[in-house]
């Protein structure tokens, strides 16, 4: 017995030796880490976008802008900085669940058509929420300030309602109500993949309100994977200076502009063609060619934007990194179809591999339908 006691003793005590020097070399395991300092709610960013998987919504059209509907997962290739990829995913169903923001240009600017905006606004809602609860959206305004009006649901008509209240008057805070679309409002489980996440802005481009800026808003889209469209407000006749603005938005991030408005007259007997003292507004405003002109311009608008968001074709890879190559920012897609040379496609341009700092996790939310290979 005496030897055991002996024997831990000397173990006590080497312990008892041995605690200085694991102290000195782990300090950190018995300090705990002091709570990071909360951030402002303007720094708070709800999304990821990270390069675990990439998806690439893809828009084919023929020479006359009729969709090319036809093509299958063999057809295409996607070159990411110029390396083909393997793509694990492919769809073309009809109707792909979508959540999608509809972004309300509410400044001075809008008030010359209004009620013609308002109508072409409700024709998108009723056509991309169409009650079925895999296609999400959600309603922001912004002039003077970016509201969101109304958070991320499948009722039309909660949008809707708001929508025919809407009154414009003030300035243009286009960037701010971009920011919001991508970090404040309420997410959907199983986006940016299913459903696929796309900004529609019902504006002309200009921006004289906001705290944030073009290149700023811009990556964020970008790094959401989130495609933007817009159904410019652009009156025939005026000139715009922030016309750059809504194509460098589309292009950059796989969409492109609607212009309802832009080319009416041209087919309008007498405007612009047949001087009246009473000025070329007055041959055409009220009569029946001017009010069929804006319907048809609004029609052709709601059925550009609604049918190529529902129809396209949906690629997704995980990207093939050489380790060995130095790290980019920012990777380059292409997508082509080499068996057609001549076809447009219309397809983001480009994606962050990094994840957007100090973003959190989405919160829990509805669950949707998982995808099927094909």
């Amino acid at each position: 017995m005496s030897a055991l006691r002996v024997f831990a003793a000397r173990s006590l005590c080497g312990l008892i030796l041995c605690l200085p020097a694991v102290s000195q070399q782990a300090p950190q395991q018995t300090t705990p880490p002091a709570p990071a300092a909360p951030q402002p709610d303007s720094a708070r960013v709800q999304f990821k976008g990270s390069a675990i998987e990439v998806i690439v919504p893809v828009t084919v059209t023929d020479d006359k802008g009729r969709f090319v509907s036809n093509l299958v997962k063999k057809d295409f290739r996607v070159l990411d900085e110029g390396k083909p990829q393997s793509i694990e995913f492919f769809s073309h169903e009809e109707k792909q669940p979508i959540v999608a923001g509809f972004l309300i240009d509410l400044s001075n600017n809008s008030r010359i058509h209004w009620k013609t905006y308002q109508d072409a606004i409700l024709e998108l809602v009723w056509n991309l929420l169409p009650g079925d609860k895999r296609f999400t959206g959600y309603l922001i305004s912004y002039g003077n300030t970016a509201d969101i009006v109304v958070n991320t649901t499948w009722d039309s008509e909660k949008l809707a309602d708001k929508v025919r209240k809407m009154k414009p008057g003030g300035g243009a805070a286009l960037y701010d109500a971009i920011y919001l679309a991508c970090t404040r409002r309420e997410l959907v489980k199983g986006e940016p993949y299913e459903p696929r996440r796309v900004i529609i802005v019902v504006g002309d481009g200009h921006d004289n309100a906001s705290t944030h800026n073009l290149e700023e808003v811009l990556e964020l889209a970008q790094r959401n994977l989130v495609t933007i469209y817009a159904v410019s407000t652009m009156a025939f006749g005026f000139s715009n200076e922030s016309q750059d603005v809504l194509e460098r938005l589309t292009h950059k991030t796989g969409g492109h502009v609607e212009y309802p408005l832009n080319s009416l007259y041209k087919d309008v007997s007498g405007y612009l063609s047949n001087p009246s003292d009473d000025g070329n507004y007055a041959l055409t405003v009220g009569t029946g060619g001017y009010a069929a002109q804006i319907s048809n311009g609004i029609i052709k608008a709601v059925g550009g934007i609604g049918g190529e968001i529902t129809t396209q074709y949906i690629l997704r890879y995980k990207p093939d990194y050489d380790p060995e190559a130095k790290p980019k920012p920012y990777r380059k897609i292409t997508v082509d179809i080499p068996g057609l040379p001549n076809v447009k496609i219309s397809a983001r341009e480009g994606y962050f591999p990094n994840e957007v700092p100090g973003a959190p996790a989405p919160a829990p939310a509805a669950l949707t339908p998982a995808a099927t290979k094909k």
